[in-house]
């Protein structure tokens, strides 16, 4: 007879914004909470043999170091359950059932690990344990995949199997197709469960679409305390349990719920927030690892364009197995494709710069700040002017030098109005808009594949430079990465967020490459800069 249980997995999936640190206190009242709740079943943590036990974190050795936080709580009608990231425990490190205050075992595995996964389940079941069977990535699935895993998993009769939206990829029609295969072709004894997470903010619309899903067979839904876990979070808890009372007949006590939510999840919250943002949407929208738009999100130079179309780039199972060098070797060919034939362009440069003195100005604070000097530099000098990825308000330029495509998005309307007023200097890697730029130059020779920002703009200019045989030139607004808390830019919607010791770090780089320019190019600073050694 189908009956519908709630799962919490707040000090299990939760721990991934606190490495699992609530606290001791906040651990126990967590659980208090939700068994005051009546809240059918309660995962209270991973079991991981490589971490310690630490009475103030939600993550344990083996099975029997739980009894020290929770055996002497009163877990009412709950059921506890920990989880077992498949390989992160050997079976030692199970005590038997009789031997523990958990009542079951969550199990998950990623595809290409089910056969191994499931052996694993069927030993722990002899243990004595409830055991879930969650598959990863539900959506990486294929349909005859996923009845093979089902055919391993009527052999070992786990008490559920569970889908598991890992990068909450899944919308209603997607998540039905599986349930339907797994419903017709499980043993009807086993039960079915979901996992939600909120990339596309479809997590509590989806927990809905399971729990009207027609079948006969016990079903269980996952959700946290105010959505809290992993990236863009999960299914909220108390909405689940909202929709449970209303429409299923339960009686969830929602306010111990929020209880919990108020003094013991919010904290967490203010310091390290989960929930729908662009990043998530971008990973789920590309079914992508979250991983691979960090790596290029981080290289802070490429709009959101630019990263869709390398993250497409990305194929088979490729896309949710995280591979370092594969995203580093998209990036790359993706830039060399972006090749140009600059030679006509530098020539024309060449003759247009040949003769006159040159100032580049740069978007650091000092630019404003030391507005004087620049001005009493113009008027001595009546230099060439040469802005780099923004467009100065007191001085004109003459030429806009732009490298970066993100910038490019925020700077392309007053580009376009300014289009008879300065020439704009664009490279390869970034993409026009609504005009042409006067000069197209080959992004992938001008960038340092060594570097930890291979695409410093000052740099590159610099290097340009240095192409048409200039020999000396003025900047200014090139102060360095600040290393304490000052801002770096004039303009504040221009800042990155470095710590001191990658601030530093970026500072003697460019430090040690103006040295290697010094003997083609005589480099001088109007004002202040952390490189004017």
């Amino acid at each position: 007879m189908r009956t519908i249980s709630l799962l919490d997995c707040t000090l299990r999936d939760g721990g991934y914004v606190n490495d699992w640190k609530f606290g001791h206190n906040n651990i126990v009242s967590i659980f208090e909470r939700l068994v005051a709740a009546g809240v059918d079943f309660i995962e209270i943590g991973f079991i991981d043999q490589a971490r310690p036990y630490d009475a103030d974190r939600a993550i344990f050795p083996d099975a029997k170091s739980i009894n020290r936080t929770f055996a002497n709580l009163d877990k009412g009608n709950s059921k506890i359950v920990a989880m077992i990231d498949y390989g992160h425990a050997d079976i030692d490190k199970i005590c038997p059932k009789s031997e523990s205050c958990i009542d079951a075992i969550r199990v998950i595995f990623k595809k290409h690990l089910r056969r191994e996964a499931l052996d694993f389940v069927a030993k722990v079941k002899a243990l004595g344990y409830d055991v879930f069977a969650q598959l990863v990535s539900i959506t990486s699935y294929e349909d005859d995949e996923l009845m093979d895993l089902i055919s391993l998993a009527n052999e070992v009769e786990p008490f559920a199997v569970s889908m598991v939206d890992t990068y909450g990829l899944c919308h209603s029609d997607t998540l039905m197709h599986y349930c339907e295969i797994l419903d017709k072709n499980l043993k009807p004894e086993i039960s079915l469960g979901y996992h939600a997470h909120n990339n596309f903010q479809l997590g509590y619309a989806n927990c809905i679409e399971m729990l009207c899903y027609k079948t006969e067979r016990k079903v269980l839904v996952d959700g946290t305390i105010f959505g809290m876990g992993k990236s863009a979070g999960n299914c909220p808890l108390e909405l689940v349990a909202m929709y449970l009372n209303g429409r299923c007949g339960k009686e969830y006590d929602i306010y111990q719920i929020l209880e919990a939510a108020d003094a013991n999840v919010m904290n967490f919250y203010r310091t390290s927030p989960w929930g729908y943002s662009l990043f998530y949407y971008i990973a789920a929208s590309n079914d992508c690892h979250p991983n691979y738009v960090s790596w290029l999100m981080n290289k802070r130079t490429l709009s959101i364009k630019s990263v869709n179309e390398i993250l497409k780039k990305l194929e088979g199972e490729k896309k949710l197995l995280y591979d370092a060098s594969l995203i580093e070797k998209l990036y790359t060919d993706y830039q060399e494709e972006q090749k140009v034939n600059d030679e006509a362009d530098m020539a024309k440069l060449k003759e247009e710069f040949t003769g006159h003195d040159i100032l580049i100005l740069g978007p650091g604070t000092s630019v404003s700040e030391q507005a004087d000097k620049v001005r009493d530099y113009v008027i001595a000098n009546n230099p060439l002017v040469i802005s780099i990825n923004f467009i100065p308000e007191d001085i004109k330029p003459d030429y806009c030098f732009v490298t970066n495509a993100k910038r490019f998005v925020q700077l392309a309307t007053a580009l376009a109005k300014n289009a008879d007023t300065f020439k704009v200097i664009a490279t390869s890697n970034v993409t026009k808009s609504t005009f042409d730029f006067d000069y197209t130059l080959k992004y992938s020779d001008l960038l340092d594949f060594n570097a930890q920002i291979i695409d410093n703009s000052f740099l590159m200019l610099l290097k340009v430079l240095v192409k048409l045989g200039i020999n000396k030139v003025a900047c200014a607004g090139f102060d360095g990465y600040a290393t304490d808390n000052r801002p770096n830019y004039f303009n504040p919607d221009m800042e990155y967020s470095f710590t001191s010791n990658e601030a530093d770090e970026l500072n003697h780089y460019v430090i040690d490459e103006l040295k290697k320019l010094a003997g083609d190019i005589k480099i001088g600073f109007v004002t202040r800069s952390y490189y004017n050694v």
